[in-house]
């Protein structure tokens, strides 16, 4: 071969040796489980009809509810998280010492986990707590205070550990934002609250439209803090509560992964939803000032 037809010969690729292994890991770790998952749901323990679990989910008044109850949690956490985190955002969209001061501090709920959070909250919010306390010394509110044990414990600790997250998703997405563009609309006479909502939102809204469905399904999942904070054989019996008991209590892992499937396939309707609704906006480039 001819040292020209080696110069013209287009170099090889040598990142084909890791397409294999990334398919055997993505085989071994998510299809291969939600397959079999699948398939086991169909095998009911107290029943020919392979479509007994899904049937006795829906027909069971304490299992179907378990789906309402953990709405009723994840879709509240989700606006709370996600609508605060944007005027925030939007004043902290700079790179100030605020900012990083700010962003550091939200840093800490993320590190310590839910189970501190849930630890904490029990510690300073619960009926010996601190904040109960001052309540009642401030003579604010005379009657028990209960934070804990209850459904707002549960929402309160969802907003608490899923708001840093909402917030630092929004705040990469809002300073991706060319602030020239409010700029000439400012020099056009419009209002800064004309601004955000005629440029900012509309561009904003992508973004939001990913925090938030990342959000809602971190909050969906709830499980340690429907426990630890709420009352689990009551109003925080989430749809994780129930596939665990039906899995580790009474050993049915058919029945657990119809509600495990359940749980799935209610997020991606949600979150299906959620990416339906951002068609409706603007998608196209935020960092320049054509596009």
């Amino acid at each position: 071969m001819s040292t020209g037809a080696l110069l013209l010969k287009p170099p090889r690729d040598r990142r084909g040796w890791l397409v294999a292994p990334a398919v055997l890991l993505l085989l071994a770790l998510f299809i291969y489980p939600f397959i079999y998952g699948v398939v086991i749901s169909f095998q009911p323990l107290e029943d020919p009809s392979p479509w007994y679990n899904y049937v006795h989910f829906f027909t069971e008044p304490s299992q179907w509810n378990t789906l309402w109850v953990t709405l009723k949690l994840a879709v509240p956490a989700t606006i709370i998280n996600v609508g605060v985190s944007v005027p925030v955002a939007f004043a902290l969209r700079r790179n100030t010492p605020a900012q990083r001061l700010v962003t550091t501090l939200l840093v800490i709920p993320i590190t310590l986990g839910t189970v501190l959070i849930a630890d904490g909250m029990l510690t300073f919010y619960g009926p010996s707590g601190w904040f109960p306390q001052v309540l009642q010394g401030l003579h604010l509110y005379m009657d028990e205070v209960r934070l804990t044990h209850n459904f707002w414990g549960v929402l309160i600790s969802l907003v608490i550990s899923g708001f840093p997250f909402a917030f630092l998703l929004t705040l990469s997405y809002i300073s991706g934002i060319d602030p020239t563009l409010a700029s000439a609309a400012g020099t056009l006479g419009a209002s800064p609250w004309n601004q955000f909502r005629l440029i900012y939102f509309p561009l904003l809204v992508p973004g939001l439209t990913m925090a938030a469905a990342l959000s809602f399904v971190q909050a969906f999942a709830v499980f340690p803090s429907a426990i630890l904070l709420g009352a689990p054989a009551g109003p925080t019996r989430v749809i994780s509560i129930a596939a665990y008991e039906a899995a580790f209590e009474q050993y049915d892992y058919g029945l657990a992964s119809a509600i495990a499937i359940v749980m799935g396939f209610a997020q991606l309707l949600i979150v299906a939803a959620m990416f339906m609704f951002r068609r409706a906006f603007y998608s196209g480039p935020t960092t320049g000032g054509k596009g």
